[in-house]
């Protein structure tokens, strides 16, 4: 598992004064490029590959409040990717200073070819990294049919 700590900052509170949803989406966000970046997902890796990771959904279950002046802590598990490495769902938890489950998120997403704007598989120099990456418990691999497990489709306005 992939830990990575956070201080809450005045501009991740809500008018609740509590962590803000749209904070938590930033920890997470910045959790996972971490862990790529520490993996040799560099920006400038993934530039020169024309790659770019993108979310088709984040579903956050929230447990208890955290406040400004205590560290959090993120974590970061692959829980499945598909055969070509095209898809992936990371789980995230949050815990307190105390190591007290604050927070759980299921994430699953894809990786885009920055040109042709389409979803595509990793090089083979990714590919070799991901089949070395420690898997989570329960990890399985995933098919275009688990991406579309809400059945959501786009409904334009007339």
């Amino acid at each position: 598992m992939y830990l990575k700590e956070f201080e809450i900052r005045w501009s991740d509170v809500d008018a609740n004064r509590h962590l803000a949803n749209s904070a938590y989406l930033n920890f997470m966000s910045h959790t996972r490029m971490s862990f790529l970046m520490e993996n040799g997902f560099s920006h400038k890796t993934m530039a020169a590959h024309n790659l770019g990771p993108v979310v088709f959904h984040e579903h956050v279950y929230y447990f208890k409040e955290a406040f400004p002046g205590k560290p959090i802590r993120v974590s970061m598990e692959i829980m499945g990717m598909s055969e070509d490495y095209k898809f992936f769902e990371f789980h995230h938890n949050f815990y307190d200073y105390k190591g007290r489950h604050i927070a759980h998120c299921e994430m699953m997403g894809a990786w885009i070819d920055l040109n042709t704007r389409k979803l595509v598989g990793v090089s083979d120099e990714f590919l070799e990294t991901f089949k070395n990456i420690e898997k989570a418990e329960g990890y399985k691999v995933l098919t275009k049919e688990d991406t579309r497990k809400f059945a959501k489709i786009p409904k334009d306005l007339a």
